[in-house]
């Protein structure tokens, strides 16, 4: 099941199915990231651009972004 967080201006796209848990995200944006937490991602710890930034560098893909119309 995939999961889909929102600021408004973009939203993330979380595939469990397909990450590889490498951490890459927690440790670039630790404020949005949080595993132990539930929700584990809290979107509204970073700016757009640092979102778009980091999920970027995601190695395997699970996370994404589109931009909200």
């Amino acid at each position: 099941m995939n999961k889909e967080y929102s600021n408004g201006e973009i939203t993330i796209k979380w595939q469990p199915k397909i990450c590889q848990h490498a951490g890459v995200c927690v440790k670039i944006l630790p404020k949005v990231y949080n595993p132990k937490a539930s929700p584990w991602i809290d979107i509204e710890n970073a700016s757009t651009e640092d979102l778009e930034n980091q999920v970027s560098q995601c190695p395997s893909g699970a996370l994404s972004y589109y931009e909200n119309k």
